[in-house]
């Protein structure tokens, strides 16, 4: 692929050995004229584009339907037709990292002043309302104890007693909800009263210490305004934020257990690391597939065809997310199916361990860092 006229002078720019051809045999870069035309601008992205275009295409193809090829393949030592693994792992793992905050920051930074306008207003109408329902039970008390002209405790304890719906009141239980879509944890709404139960249930104080970092987190959420819905709906958000670091993390774990997993003379530590990222790769990009089908989904009408439609998609493909890691390993590793298919059982449950841990820490962390 040429760039550029070629330099009558076969010395190297670049490291200064004799070039006899078109690329210089030590370092590789090619013996053009260093001064081009302003078009070469943009011939040589189109030139660059098409060449990586193929190369990225190609690796693509093989990594969503040809489990194991990619690995074998850069495992025999073919490796100038494809995406290197690690390459690849960042490139699919920084788009899934950022397609989500492309879809959400655009609704988050147009309608941010709108949205406190909202949460002004709600808080002035649920004022309103409050003050208004009050005063309508002080006077129809009122006028039920004029009428009667009685009072007996039994009235009075009736009278004191009222649905805890119309008071707010939170569901029982660690996290519950208000009438008016506002959490509880441990039967307080915020901080102040969270304090007061934690001192006051000294048989609990364990529980209410473990819950304070939560407690400290979701009242702090409420006091900004924002409802039970709308604190899970930006705790979902984090994870998915979230999720490809962790990902990362776990990378040099899931290869280790495959170590474990398989002859040591025959398999390198480096072999299984190449398999970990072509894996991780996919489910990445099967994340990422996920994400966009959701969001286009999302546009269509709400009713019983398409979410039947939504959920038979979603099932399919993490089905295939579990089927690809079996077909994969039988398809690198070689062995017998049966034995195959007994060290795939065994990993799988072993990774599901540990992505269950993963995933727990992975929640905390997603939670404390919210904002």
């Amino acid at each position: 692929m040429s760039h550029g006229k070629i330099r009558e002078d076969k010395t190297c720019l670049n490291c200064g050995h004799l070039v006899e051809e078109r690329f210089c045999p030590h370092c590789g870069q090619e013996n053009t004229e260093p001064k081009q035309p302003f078009h070469y601008l943009f011939t040589h992205f189109i030139e660059d584009f098409t060449h990586y275009d193929g190369q990225f295409w190609k690796t693509i193809k093989y990594l969503l339907i040809r489990p194991g090829r990619l690995t074998k393949e850069y495992l025999a030592g073919k490796r100038q037709m494809y995406v290197a693994p690690v390459k690849l792992y960042i490139f699919i793992s920084f788009i899934t990292f950022f397609l989500p905050t492309l879809f959400s920051s655009s609704e988050e930074e147009l309608s941010d002043h709108e949205k406190k306008e909202q949460i002004l207003k709600e808080k002035e109408q649920d004022e309103k309302i409050a003050r208004f329902t009050d005063s309508l039970k002080h006077s129809l008390q009122k006028d039920q104890l004029i009428k009667e002209n009685v009072s007996h405790p039994e009235t009075e304890k009736e009278m004191k007693t009222v649905d805890p719906k119309d008071r707010n009141d939170p569901e029982v239980g660690t996290f519950g909800e208000t009438a008016d879509g506002k959490m509880s944890i441990l039967g307080a709404t915020t901080l102040k009263q969270y304090d007061s139960l934690s001192l006051k249930s000294k048989d609990k104080k364990a529980t209410f210490a473990f819950l304070k970092p939560y407690a400290e987190k979701i009242f702090h959420f409420q006091e900004q305004g924002l409802k039970k819905d709308q604190i899970f709906e930006k705790f979902a958000d984090n994870i998915v934020h979230t999720l490809p670091k962790a990902l990362f993390v776990y990378l040099p774990i899931f290869a280790f257990l495959l170590w474990l997993f398989h002859n040591k003379k025959k398999w390198w530590y480096f072999d299984h690391g190449i398999f970990t990222l072509h894996y991780f790769s996919f489910l990445l990009l099967g994340i990422l597939i996920i994400i966009t089908v959701s969001e286009l989904t999302s546009l269509l009408p709400d009713n019983t065809i398409f979410n039947t439609f939504s959920f038979s998609l979603y099932s399919a493909a993490i089905i295939y997310m579990l089927v690809y890691f079996f077909v994969a390993h039988h398809r690198v590793y070689e062995n017998a199916r049966s034995i195959s298919v007994v060290k795939g059982i065994l990993l799988f449950i072993v990774n599901l361990f540990g992505l269950v841990c993963m995933f727990l820490i992975l929640m905390y962390v997603s939670f404390m860092t919210m904002h």
